[in-house]
């Protein structure tokens, strides 16, 4: 049995050790914002937050996670979280929308962290998220725009 918190609630799962945490939390769990991308944790579709620090969820194995916190995109309930899912929508950031939970992830882990990035820092954060729309430059606009509303 493997326990885990997912946004606040606690499951316990009968499931192989090695299957990646993605699947746990998409298919048995039932929440689908967390997407699959490359399989391979190079794409950061599948970003979650993994006891407060960002992981890529289709690479990280259940036995890993197990008995931690883990938040994923509806979670994402904090004044951080709330303001880049606002600065999202303002700047009509999203084209597909397939990459974007993991984009959101990434962008409040790097604005809770550091709270007035750069453009380079910015770009430097969100490296490993990839957007098959290349909406990049909206991406950082969208960063920038969540940090004032912080700041």
């Amino acid at each position: 049995m493997i326990r885990l918190t997912v946004n606040g609630t606690t499951h316990d799962l009968d499931l192989d050790p090695n299957m990646p945490l993605l699947w746990a939390i998409r298919d048995h769990i039932g929440l689908t914002g967390t997407k699959y991308g490359c399989g391979l944790g190079q794409c950061g579709s599948c970003t979650v937050y993994l006891n407060g620090a960002p992981v890529r969820s289709c690479s990280t194995p259940l036995a890993l996670a197990a008995g931690g916190s883990i938040v994923t995109i509806e979670g994402l309930d904090t004044p951080t979280g709330r303001a880049v899912q606002q600065a999202w929508a303002e700047l009509d950031v999203v084209q597909c929308g397939f990459c974007q939970s993991g984009q959101i992830m990434s962008a409040a882990a790097l604005l809770s962290e550091n709270p007035e990035p750069t453009d380079a820092e910015i770009d430097t954060a969100m490296t490993g998220n990839l957007c098959r729309c290349a909406t990049y430059a909206r991406i950082r606009a969208a960063i920038k725009r969540a940090a004032e509303q912080l700041a």
